[in-house]
């Protein structure tokens, strides 16, 4: 009989002293009750002892960061529009007293506080903003959900939408929307392409105008120069022919009447000539205004009034 005592007692105490330790994972914590009241004990990773019968551990659980995966939920926007939205929380508990004392199941409220704070934010917003400002959105869902979980010792550290889908009819009418405005902004385009080529074709076409009527203006210019002078040379050369003849004429006095025979025969041959063309049929001389004629050819090479010669008949 004294044997089966010791050994209940043996029993009790190796199993008293086994439930009194404790060991706590790496970033893990744990809260230690004494006969069911908290009373500040608070188990740190590694190994610790507690009072057997007397002390149990209440609470564990991780100081890491978690995360919270929300699942799609229907919100509906500021202009009545039916969108699925899901969502991504990441959070830690900053006071493991807090996180078990003044909230009962962390994970179901957190969870159920994300939602209420989705659809509370979609239903400020209109469709068009839901897509262009999810930045704020989140900036938004993290503040506030932030402040509600202080109570319960909870750090929220970002929130993520991910998806955010309206109903097939709203995304048809979306699509046929975008389909409308990119034909639009194609006429545009093509328009405004058209508009630039002719602009620049008429443009071309006066730049081509300007520069033929420049070219044809310095082709005028330099024509006429030439011509300016062409006709100074020749006058050059006919002043320095007639000083010429005119020093020849004063230093030999025969030579005035040689070229008075050779201008008389010229005139005559040149007759001789037009009357041998083929364009010529006929031609009409009076024999009296030959001498009249031989008469005006002497006052090119010498003067009437000075020059007794020229007077005599040819």
């Amino acid at each position: 009989m004294e044997n089966f005592v010791l050994l209940i007692l043996l029993a009790l105490g190796g199993s008293g002293l086994a439930g009194s330790v404790k060991i706590v994972n790496q970033g893990d914590e744990a809260l230690v009750e004494k006969l069911g009241k908290y009373n500040g004990r608070k188990l740190k990773p590694g190994l610790s002892f507690v009072v057997p019968f007397l002390d149990r551990m209440a609470y564990k659980e991780t100081v890491r960061e978690q995360v919270l995966d929300i699942p799609p939920q229907q919100c509906i926007t500021r202009d009545n529009v039916s969108i699925s939205v899901d969502a991504v929380v990441y959070w830690r508990i900053m006071d493991l007293e807090k996180a078990c004392y003044k909230v009962n199941n962390l994970q179901a409220a957190m969870e159920n506080l994300v939602r209420t704070q989705i659809r509370s934010e979609m239903g400020q917003l209109e469709l068009d903003q839901t897509f262009t400002a999810r930045t704020e959105v989140n900036e938004m869902l993290l503040r506030d959900l932030d402040i509600a979980t202080d109570p319960w010792g909870v750090k929220v550290t970002r929130v993520e939408l991910r998806d955010i889908c309206p109903a097939k009819a709203v995304m048809d009418a979306m699509e046929l929307q975008m389909s409308a405005e990119r034909q639009k902004r194609a006429a545009i385009l093509k328009s405004e392409g058209e508009r630039d080529s002719a602009v620049n074709s008429a443009r071309g076409h006066a730049e081509a105008q300007v520069l033929e009527a420049e070219a044809h203006k310095k082709a005028m210019i330099l024509e006429a120069e030439a011509e300016r002078q062409t006709q100074v040379l020749k006058a050059h050369a006919t002043s320095e022919a007639l000083q010429i003849i005119t020093k020849v004429l004063n230093s030999d006095p025969k030579a005035k009447e040689a070229l008075q025979f050779l201008l008389a025969q010229n005139y005559m041959d040149m007759g001789t000539k037009i009357g041998n063309s083929d364009s010529s049929k006929v031609m009409f001389i009076d024999p009296r205004s030959i001498p009249a004629t031989l008469e005006g050819m002497k006052s090119i090479v010498g003067d009437n009034s000075q020059n007794s010669d020229f007077n005599k008949p040819f």
